[in-house]
């Protein structure tokens, strides 16, 4: 397979001041606009700690919800980014994402287990969130993905064909869907409607209590896949070739998946099961990196991710909505007619052959 890189290493530094340029402007957007307009000096001056002291509700707003916010998008958009293109680059498949192996499904039942079965056993609380706490919400999303996770992991290492690999989590998606689905059937309307609005998806719910354990947790997921650059490189040529060359392909595949679920299990457990993001954004940054090499593409798919991920959390809180759209509604709109572009380039492929 044929590697191509952009012309030149200005070409790269250039492509390089336009994502952190563009990232920069869609932070001070989403620190700006919202239901209520700051002006860019005083985001500036409050976030600089240059304030006056008299713009106490300005400072509120963009200290304790509009930057945590704004960084949980970042975050998030990274990391799904980077999935995605760990995924597609294992399975060799273009349609491949971060939620594939069942680990976003895993999540979810954790989530509907907690709002609708826990939440049956407690009707006259109002909603299950203020019986439970949003932390509890994120814990049981957190135990589902995981044990999806570990369950991925365990036949990992028996299964040595990515293809079976691949159709067992489609499989485990099934399970834990007709999972959720017995316990809707059951499920009043009001816990119908708080697993609905969590399955939309938001970057809204995290807090500075919850940073402290998002952050971490998906930088190292971030750090992991840095390590990952050059086996990525070599499972391009094909695992037997990969294998030839020295490379451990089960483990190397093990650690894939490990980070990969890592990332998506943290993610979708703060922000709910984000769409297209992990899908579209590795597409968007092969075409513009016009590379196929995991030192570049990787980099590049983190900054395109940020970068998206803050766009959409800005469309979604643009004014003139009332409250927020739900996020995953701007994803699809931006993702969706990125992946039917890959399906029929891929179909033009085939019949040019």
């Amino acid at each position: 397979m044929s590697t191509h890189h952009p012309k030149t290493p200005g070409k790269r530094a250039w492509l390089l001041i336009f994502f952190v340029a563009g990232i920069l402007l869609m932070f001070l957007l989403n620190m700006a606009f919202g239901s209520v307009s700051i002006p860019f000096d005083r985001v500036i001056a409050i976030m600089t700690g240059a304030g006056d002291g008299h713009q106490t509700t300005w400072s509120t707003i963009l200290m304790k919800s509009r930057l945590p916010q704004t960084i949980t998008a970042a975050m998030a958009g990274g990391g799904l980014a980077v999935g995605g293109l760990m995924m597609q680059t294992l399975f060799r498949n273009p349609l491949a994402g971060p939620s594939i192996l069942g680990i976003s499904s895993g999540a979810s039942l954790g989530v509907a287990f907690i709002m609708m079965f826990i939440g049956q056993l407690h009707v006259a609380t109002a909603t299950p969130v203020k019986l439970y706490g949003d932390m509890a919400t994120i814990a049981m999303a957190i135990a589902g993905a995981v044990a999806t996770l570990f369950l991925i992991l365990f036949f990992a290492r028996k299964i040595r064909d990515n293809a079976m690999l691949l159709i067992l989590g489609i499989m485990i998606s099934y399970i834990t869907s007709a999972l959720v689905d017995i316990l809707k059937y059951y499920s009043t309307s009001e816990h119908l409607h708080s697993y609905a609005m969590w399955g939309l998806g938001s970057f809204s719910n995290v807090a500075w209590p919850q940073l402290e354990v998002f952050i971490p947790v998906v930088l190292v997921g971030l750090g992991l896949s840095f390590l990952l650059m050059k086996p990525l490189n070599i499972l391009l040529l094909g695992e037997h070739y990969a294998a030839n060359l020295g490379l451990n392909v089960q483990r190397t595949r093990f650690y894939i998946i490990l980070t990969t679920g890592i990332l998506t299990a943290v993610i979708t457990a703060f922000c709910g099961p984000i769409v297209f993001l992990g899908l579209a954004v590795p597409h968007i940054t092969k075409m513009v990196f016009k590379t196929s090499n995991h030192s570049l593409l990787i980099p590049g798919v983190i900054l395109t991710g940020i970068l998206l991920a803050l766009a959409c959390n800005f469309i979604a809180r643009l004014p003139g909505f009332e409250g927020a759209l739900p996020i995953n509604v701007v994803t699809s709109i931006f993702g969706a007619p990125i992946v039917i572009s890959v399906i029929l380039k891929q179909r033009k492929l085939k019949l040019s052959v």
